[in-house]
């Protein structure tokens, strides 16, 4: 049987058209790249992002003249030891008032008066009563002075055998009687004395003096009110006529937390800044810690003089003395670094200083995220002190230079990277 070549080269099958995997070459290029371009965005989408934070670096505090570094800082108030409300003794109206805010008195200097006419009558009567009794005492001694004669008179004559012995006894019992009533006006006299000087303290307390040297901070009382000693019902008597600060006694009080309070010692130095002047740095010392403690605040209140030595840059800063800079004033907020001149026991490193912000509470603990190699975070535990405004001192667990997170995002995690702006 014969074939013919053709029709066999018909049946024969041309691979030349076609790919290895029977797709074309340009199709599995293609295929390849997409799988890679996938891969790639899938790395990028779960790959952790670098987190954008703010940071600030851990601060020592400066030393602070001959004390040294700040071991302890704490808030508290100017107050005065010599403050008083100057009121009357006696319940009476206000006819006269001669202080004002601000105004400098001095020690007796009158105040106000008060309405006096009813003292002034009680007066003018203890006197007319005194003036009664004392003649009394002179017609009294000139009756004695009768009897005394007449007595005499008797015992002449019954010496003679004249007159009985009845009549020199009547003549001597007048005489007692004329010395016992003497000697009763007498005594009324000095009791008219006393009620006269009674009345005379009386019209004295209608006029109000201040009772030492001082500065008027407040004036509560103006003519035609009624003022009392004592507080009355419905509020339409004062209690006091204004308030007298002595400037000579201003200090310093402050509360210290109680556990802290084993760093602050008698004649301790301080260095204090006033609110008003935060520039102005103010030295003082400790004067005492009053040996009790607060146990709903569970602090010990700290007094503290300003020192008399003043700094170059606030002329009169004195302290307790006629030469208390001005700008000292009572009820004025403080702040006080107490100084020393080496670490407080127990301490392994310097004392230093972060903001509140870079805190955050994590099981029970105070952590901050330091940040490290530039671009990751640590998570690290603190021992924390006392607060001041708004930083905190560190005990320890951070180290003075060291960079900080603030305001650490709550998916922040220990390691994380970060981008600092």
């Amino acid at each position: 049987m014969s074939s013919d070549p053709r029709a066999l080269e018909d049946l024969r099958i041309d691979h030349s058209a076609r790919g290895s995997g029977g797709m074309p070459v340009w199709a599995w290029g293609l295929l390849v790249a997409l799988v890679v371009a996938g891969a790639a965005a899938w790395l990028w989408i779960r790959a952790p992002r670098a987190i954008e934070v703010r940071a600030a670096v851990v601060e020592q505090p400066a030393a602070a003249g001959e004390g040294g570094a700040a071991v302890l800082n704490a808030s508290g108030y100017v107050v005065a030891r010599r403050r008083a409300t100057v009121s009357s003794k006696i319940t009476g109206r206000v006819v006269e008032v001669m202080v004002e805010e601000g105004k400098a008195v001095r020690k007796g200097q009158v105040l106000a008066r008060l309405d006096s006419a009813t003292a002034d009558r009680a007066l003018a009567l203890a006197e007319a009563e005194l003036d009664a009794t004392r003649g009394a005492v002179k017609e009294n001694r000139v009756r004695l002075d009768m009897a005394r004669l007449t007595a005499q008179r008797y015992r002449s004559l019954r010496a003679d055998g004249i007159a009985n012995q009845a009549d020199l006894d009547n003549a001597e019992t007048e005489v007692r009687a004329y010395e016992a009533r003497l000697a009763l006006s007498e005594e009324q006299v000095r009791v008219s004395e006393r009620q006269v000087a009674m009345r005379q303290n009386d019209v004295a307390d209608t006029v109000i003096v201040a009772p030492f040297d001082g500065v008027a901070v407040s004036k509560d009382a103006q003519p035609g009110e009624m003022i009392s000693p004592v507080s009355a019902g419905g509020g339409f008597t004062r209690t006091g006529i204004c308030s007298i600060v002595d400037m000579s006694s201003l200090e310093i009080e402050v509360d210290v937390n109680e556990s802290y309070i084993n760093r602050v010692t008698s004649g301790q130095r301080v260095e204090a800044v006033l609110d008003a002047y935060p520039d102005w740095r103010i030295p003082g010392k400790v004067i005492t810690m009053v040996p009790t403690a607060d146990r709903q605040k569970a602090t010990v209140l700290v007094r503290i003089a300003f020192d008399p030595s003043a700094s170059s840059g606030s002329p009169r800063a004195g302290s307790r003395g006629d030469h208390l800079d001005p700008r000292i004033l009572p009820d004025m907020g403080i702040k006080v670094a107490f100084l020393g001149s080496e670490t407080p026991a127990g301490s392994s490193a310097p004392l230093v200083t972060i903001p509140k912000e870079a805190l955050r509470t994590d099981g029970g603990s105070q952590v901050v995220f330091v940040v490290v190699g530039g671009d990751r975070v640590e998570r690290r535990a603190l021992r924390l002190g006392p607060a001041r405004d708004d930083r905190v001192e560190v005990v320890s667990g951070l180290a003075p230079g060291e960079r900080i997170v603030l305001s650490p995002p709550a998916s922040l995690k220990d390691g994380d990277r970060i981008v600092v702006r």
